[in-house]
């Protein structure tokens, strides 16, 4: 069973703490006497990203790795093993580069660690890019890595989430910038000729973050299309021939336990199934999620209770995804990992955001973001771990089924909305 996500920030912060004080002295030391023959600006030759808990993450920061790549650099890339698989499906970090750490309970977390720590320096690992925003544990990481160049996001002059001085190149988070153009000012800080204070002081414009697209053969559409017709005749209890409805729309109702005030209301979702059915009658609906999401999606299933609704959750495995998307015309969303993962497809998404903000962590992909902008919202950032007090989300209880049917018309065939949307 996977720690829990309140568990591993009370260990980053009651144990982080003390380590890193600790390991600075060691840190520095080890720095001083590396001078000594290393130039800290010797261009990077294998480069280590570090980015351990969000899925999404490796889809944003994949503009930053083909920088890296296009500079020359070879890469690799740190990820709890239960995320392993996000990074597969652009392929961008070869599978031999990839190191995992067991997050499945401490014991396995510590060995892990030490198996990995002992594997960086037998790879001669040079650089070391902290992707975490404020992270004491892959601080530690970076600073035990044996790399002589080290890149994170350092607080400065703020207050809290110190966690030492184990970095050779302090770069400055900026909150009011969207998070691919910050994995890009890492990349720039690794690959500078001259020191700068704080990193980094370049313009990273808007076409600096280009993503790319997965790679779907005809076969593995046809797989899933098939799936679905299987799917749809179990439900719908047929026994002839089962084709594919002229349009596919995709609702994902849930979102990962970091973060649960992300989700929109079940109750909204069955909703806006009912109403967009009215609005689209030729559609058929999947309610996609993970196996241990199967529940929640019958949940919403049942309310709805229509023939052209199916619970899709645990039939597709995550590396079958792209495939999905290609065969849908569009996606619902809660922010979370699919509306980034849709991202390196051509399907459309409208993606409901709330205690964070599209401005910082929006898709890169075809989508639509719908955000209320309370006075509260975002809630969460890198100033407090992305932990809010909230029990309430009104920033997401307030956005309305009529928004997002508007919003998913915008890629579907135009068609005279319900009365709900007068």
């Amino acid at each position: 069973m996977t720690i829990r996500v309140d568990t591993m920030r009370r260990i980053d912060h009651l144990i982080g703490v003390p380590l890193c004080a600790i390991l600075t002295p060691l840190v520095f030391l080890c720095d001083l006497i590396r001078s000594l023959w290393t130039s800290p600006l010797k261009p990077p030759k294998r480069v280590l990203f570090i980015e351990l808990s969000e899925m999404g993450s490796a889809i944003l920061v994949d503009p930053a790795m083909r920088e890296t790549i296009q500079r020359g650099a070879a890469i690799y890339f740190l990820i709890f093993k239960s995320n392993e698989a996000s990074l597969n499906l652009l392929q961008t970090v070869p599978k031999a580069h990839i190191l995992t750490i067991d997050s499945s309970g401490l014991l396995p977390l510590f060995l892990s660690t030490l198996k990995v720590i002992i594997r960086l320096r037998i790879l001669r690992i040079d650089t070391v890019i902290d992707l975490e925003l404020f992270s004491r544990f892959t601080a530690l990481l970076t600073g035990c890595s044996g790399a002589s160049k080290r890149v994170g996001y350092h607080i400065f002059h703020g207050e809290g989430l110190w966690r030492g001085k184990l970095l050779t190149h302090a770069v400055h988070y900026n909150p009011h910038l969207h998070i691919s153009k910050n994995f890009l000012a890492l990349v720039h800080a690794a690959f500078a000729n001259q020191i700068e204070l704080p990193f980094s002081k370049v313009h990273i414009p808007d076409d600096a973050v280009r993503l790319a697209q997965a790679t779907v053969t005809p076969l593995e559409k046809e797989i899933i299309a098939q799936r679905i017709k299987t799917a749809l005749a179990a439900s719908n209890r047929s026994v002839g021939p089962v084709t594919l409805p002229p349009k596919i729309i995709l609702i994902n109702p849930n979102a990962s336990d970091l973060l649960p005030q992300r989700r929109w209301a079940p109750e909204r979702f069955a909703e806006l199934i009912i109403e967009a059915a009215k609005c689209w009658p030729e559609a058929l609906f999947l309610i996609t999620g993970s196996p241990s999401e199967i529940a929640y999606a019958e949940h919403i299933r049942t309310m709805v209770n229509l023939p052209v609704v199916i619970n899709f959750a645990g039939h597709v495995q995550f590396e079958e995804l792209p495939a999905l998307y290609h065969v849908s015309d569009v996606m619902v969303t809660n922010d979370s990992g699919p509306g980034h993962f849709s991202a390196v497809t051509p399907l459309p998404t409208v993606v409901l955001y709330g205690p964070e903000t599209p401005a910082l962590y929006g898709s890169l992909g075809k989508s639509i973001p719908i955000y209320a902008q309370l006075a509260c919202s975002p809630c969460v950032s890198a100033a407090n771990h992305r932990k809010t007090p909230c029990i309430d989300n009104q920033c997401l209880q307030v956005i309305q089924v009529s928004e997002v049917l508007k919003a998913m018309q915008t890629w579907l065939n135009p068609v005279p909305l319900s009365a709900s949307l007068d």
